[in-house]
């Protein structure tokens, strides 16, 4: 988006890369950044998942953040090995059911998005498959891909070429409608298992205290971004659906999704220190 929001604001737009402790580092710098409107926040959903991780946050997710907009969403896909033998949904979970603990599934580790999608589709099938962490996303799905664990879930952009080349089978997508970068896979609604609801929202903050008239000039000229045409057509290659909308959506969607996440995370028991 930066060019074209560039083009718009009439100001340059620096992407900086600010990796490490789950996206708390970013987030922290953005959160004690003056509230002008130039210092922005660009994150996933584990911005949303944080809170009920962790006992030692640097900021408040809530009150140190004003929303801006929801940017996109990616929905999250459950692969398994080809040696898996459930063909679809269902037999996974029947599966499941008659080897309560005796499947497993790896993820990017402890708390990782992909550890709380497997939790949550182990609460809304009523079933139990074990977690295996490994240390980092890439890891798991390559040990999937090398038959050392039988499962995962992972975005659409990452699986795509290994479901395509029938080194992996794609049994899933979360969203409410299939995906068009995968229109031969069902949603977990579709399969047999509703209220699997663990895509990835991204979305823009700013700082606490960024006066109004600025958020509403950056949401307007960022929904102008995203109904461009080139970039929804390149969003939507990724696996990904651009969404936009009001700064008042984007407040009542982290609101949801807070809460969603943090039933799942006290019925699994999880925790990081």
């Amino acid at each position: 988006m930066a060019p074209k929001l560039s083009a718009l604001l009439g100001k340059q737009i620096i992407v900086e890369d600010k990796p490490g402790a789950s996206s708390m580092i970013g987030s922290q710098m953005v959160a004690r950044a003056t509230p002008d409107g130039y210092t922005l926040l660009m994150v996933d959903s584990t911005f949303l998942i944080n809170p009920s991780l962790r006992s030692n946050m640097p900021y408040d997710t809530v009150k140190d953040f004003e929303p801006v907009i929801h940017l996109a969403v990616g929905p999250v896909i459950l692969v398994v090995n080809p040696s898996v033998p459930a063909k679809n949904l269902r037999e996974l979970v029947a599966e499941a059911k008659a080897h309560p603990g005796g499947l497993f599934f790896g993820s990017g580790g402890n708390g990782a998005s992909t550890h709380l999608a497997g939790e949550l589709f182990n609460l809304a099938a009523g079933v139990k498959i074990t977690h295996v962490p490994y240390k980092g996303t890439g890891e798991a799905f390559a040990a999937v891909l090398a038959n050392q664990v039988p499962m995962t879930y992972t975005g659409i952009s990452s699986a795509r070429p290994a479901i395509e080349s029938e080194r992996l089978r794609a049994l899933a997508v979360t969203g409410e409608h299939r995906n068009v970068a995968m229109p031969n896979v069902p949603t977990f609604a579709e399969a047999g298992v509703p209220g699997v609801d663990s895509s990835t929202h991204w979305q823009i903050l700013a700082p606490a205290g960024t006066p109004r008239s600025v958020v509403l000039r950056l949401n307007s000229d960022i929904n102008k971004v995203l109904a461009d045409p080139q970039i929804k057509t390149r969003v939507r290659a990724l696996g990904y659906e651009v969404v936009g909308g009001t700064p008042e959506a984007l407040a009542a969607l982290n609101k949801e999704e807070i809460a969603k996440w943090a039933k799942v995370i006290h019925a699994a028991h999880i925790s990081i220190q």
